[in-house]
């Protein structure tokens, strides 16, 4: 790939609002989507396997990255993409209302996350064109910064927000109406400001078209599988967050749900402080500090701890289902606790995805690895909805402690460059 030219526009200007821009969509078909059908009476089991399904599009992102470099420029697929998901959002606040709303808000939702993983393509790409190697170092922590911002906006803020206006209003769908209607003039603006603030570097264009576009996207398909040990790096890929992706789904609906049927009966707005801002804030912090220890030390030395720091603090839910506490102190501690450990074993998780991606088709090989880690998550959180209700949240929660033993068999029999992640730049994400 050719390197980079430096732009007269400064990258302040756009950096910051393009990855608040690829956050804050994800939050909203993997979060938000779960809180409005909890606050609409959507029962776990349906809410649990329906928007599992939307991790679809992350999944099978890498078949369709290559028409975006085919087609037109990274740049004008990111304004593009944005103005689809500001018209996306306003459709689904429309649908909010409407006597079928779960049907036509989930058609919705699909938009939304397919212009998404489309989006993080576009973004993502566009970065590396418009920026030198130099600034590329410079800026990956403010992208990473507010790529958390947007998580917490939208896990937290906009959570509060809801549950503020439906309190006020008597009506949970007004408040979801104007969240969503907010988060479609949002796009459509941040659209509208990218058309003039993104930079044009003039090495982004469509790439070579022909034969051989697609037989070379075949040939990185085949060597990735092709690598040594891949049977066994992909069985972990998928088992990693095997506990989490059906803990994930349940975690909002047993906040919200009454103590009679087993949750803690919190109201949405102390759902968006405990989870959506104490929570992500313990998140961001566990990645912060997971990042420096592998650069000190490197994966081999820090793959165990992080695996069972990801792991063992699901015992918090267990407590939480056991106990039933009624103050919201308490109840976010247990929620940072839980986070702050998955955050900083996540880690281990990402530079695993990096240093099986090394060589000459990193990018791509990124992009499969992350496929599967959708996959892993999409396919249990399926059935999540359908066990917990015939388990009860602390039988269920006992389940998905279960659930991570098989990542940590599979641990055991990984093998570690030690020296790799030493001198890596980690840029963690969730």
């Amino acid at each position: 790939m050719s390197v980079a030219t430096e732009s007269s526009r400064s990258p302040w200007a756009w950096v910051p609002t393009l990855y608040f821009g690829e956050g804050l969509p994800y939050v909203s078909v993997m979060v938000l989507s779960v809180v409005c059908y909890k606050n609409l009476g959507v029962p776990n089991s349906a809410i649990a396997l329906y928007t599992s399904w939307l991790y679809l599009p992350w999944v099978i992102k890498p078949l369709w990255s290559p028409v975006v470099d085919l087609l037109g420029t990274k740049r004008r697929w990111v304004v593009l993409m944005q103005a689809v998901l500001g018209l996306a959002f306003l459709a689904l606040a429309l649908t909010v209302p409407g006597p079928a709303f779960f049907r036509l808000s989930l058609a919705a939702f699909w938009i939304l996350a397919f212009a998404s993983a489309t989006h993080d393509i576009a973004a993502d790409g566009f970065y590396l064109l418009a920026l030198s190697e130099r600034r590329q170092a410079a800026f990956v922590g403010l992208r990473s910064v507010f790529y958390r911002a947007a998580m917490i906006a939208g896990q937290g803020g906009l959570v509060m927000l809801a549950g503020l206006l439906s309190a006020r209003r008597g009506d949970p769908r007004q408040g979801w109406l104007v969240v969503f209607g907010a988060l479609g003039a949002f796009f459509l603006g941040l659209a509208a400001w990218h058309r003039t603030a993104l930079p044009r570097p003039a090495i982004d264009g469509p790439a070579d078209q022909g034969l051989g576009l697609f037989a070379g996207s075949l040939a990185t398909f085949r060597s990735f599988f092709a690598r040594p040990g891949m049977g066994l790096a992909i069985a972990f890929l998928l088992t990693f967050r095997l506990g989490e992706a059906q803990a994930i789904k349940l975690v909002t609906p047993f906040l919200l749900d009454p103590a009679a049927k087993g949750g803690l009966g919190l109201s949405t707005a102390q759902v968006g402080v405990a989870y959506g801002t104490v929570g992500m804030l313990a998140l961001t912090a566990g990645g912060i500090v997971g990042g420096f220890a592998i650069s000190r030390l490197g994966l081999r030395r820090w793959l165990w701890p992080m695996t069972l720091a990801v792991h063992l603090p699901n015992l918090a839910f267990v407590y939480l289902a056991a106990t039933h506490p009624t103050g919201l102190g308490v109840v976010a501690s247990a929620v940072a606790i839980e986070q702050f450990g998955y955050g900083f074993g996540f880690t281990a998780y990402i530079m695993f995805m990096v240093m099986i991606s090394e060589g000459a088709h990193k990018t791509a090989h990124y992009a499969i690895a992350t496929g599967f880690m959708a996959l892993g998550m999409m396919l249990p959180g399926m059935a999540s909805g359908w066990i917990q209700e015939r388990l009860g949240y602390l039988a269920f929660f006992i389940w998905v402690c279960c659930a991570t033993v098989p990542s940590v068999l599979i641990t055991v029999f990984l093998r570690i460059d030690p020296a790799f992640g030493r001198r890596e730049q980690t840029g963690v994400g969730a």
